[in-house]
């Protein structure tokens, strides 16, 4: 079967693209990387922050079309970037497996930043984490692919990255060699739903690609992402909110942030290892959450 992907044309897109299609090709089928330009994209040197401009789905709706419209067979996302509400034609047929989940702050580590040290990131997330761990940081906005991200570490600062984002581009010593690089404890600066892995969708009315594709799908991390998807969907916030959700093991840690950064709530909970238990764990975790916050 020849199989084409559709996906963004950013080196980190690509690159794991070009997993996805060696992981394809290892099952006997040929490929072609199909290139898609996204509204989050086509803002990126705008310098408007992210959540202001639809949030999740700014990375993924034109690759989605791109399979509907039959320009490419298939949509390869960061899972992170992929609204919990599918779209009825098409299925998540594979999940990746996970790379490293955690944040990193680039530049210093977060105990040597100085007071009122400045942390460049567009996440709302990051800055809600971070805020919280040091009140006395200063924040700025951060967008751009991930060589202009890490041009713009500020001096005496740091900018906050995926630790994936380097292992997919394999850059992690290059990095490493010029900055200081503090890797933040995922259980307690706690990622975004499926951060760190790889979402195929295809058509549903294709059940013979789906199971081509599914033959490349890793088990534990969609067992994972499913629970840490539920958190996500139950909120139905999308990016509006900082939201953090990390299942491993037998634990689900998970973030909430209040939208004025006054208030955030992190809970742990212990999983059954059943999915389908689980995801109602999550979302009963995501409603308890949200009444903190919006209690006060």
């Amino acid at each position: 079967m020849h199989v084409r992907l559709a996906t963004r044309s950013s080196a980190q897109a690509t690159t794991q693209a070009g997993v996805v299609a060696a992981a394809l090709e290892a099952h006997g089928h040929t490929t072609e990387l199909v290139l898609v330009d996204t509204h989050g994209d086509r803002t990126q040197a705008t310098g408007v922050p992210l959540h202001s401009i639809g949030g999740q789905g700014v990375f993924t709706k034109e690759i989605q079309l791109a399979v509907l419209d039959g320009r490419a067979d298939v949509a390869v996302h960061s899972a992170k970037d992929l609204p919990t509400v599918g779209h009825p034609n098409l299925d998540i047929a594979a999940f990746t497996e996970r790379r490293s989940p955690a944040d990193a702050l680039i530049g210093s580590t977060l105990a040597e930043l100085a007071f009122g040290a400045t942390v460049a990131t567009g996440s709302v997330r990051r800055r809600a984490q971070l805020g919280r761990a040091r009140r006395d940081l200063h924040f700025v906005e951060l967008r751009g692919n991930i060589a202009t991200r890490l041009d713009k570490v500020p001096e005496g600062g740091a900018i906050v990255m995926a630790v994936a984002a380097l292992e997919v581009l394999g850059i992690a010593e290059e990095v490493a060699a010029r900055h200081r690089i503090d890797v933040l404890d995922p259980a307690e600066f706690v990622p975004s739903p499926g951060q760190g892995c790889v979402a195929v969708e295809v058509r549903r009315a294709e059940p013979g690609l789906a199971h081509a594709v599914a033959m490349i799908d890793h088990a534990a991390t969609r067992a994972a992402v499913t629970v840490e998807r539920a958190f996500l969907g139950e909120l139905g916030t999308g990016c509006s909110l900082p939201v953090g959700a990390y299942a491993r093991g037998s634990r689900l840690n998970v973030f909430l942030g209040a939208d004025t950064g006054d208030r955030a709530v992190s809970d742990t909970v212990e999983l059954t290892g059943d999915v389908a238990a689980d995801t109602e764990l999550a979302r009963a975790a995501a409603r308890a959450a949200h009444a903190q916050v919006a209690g006060g």
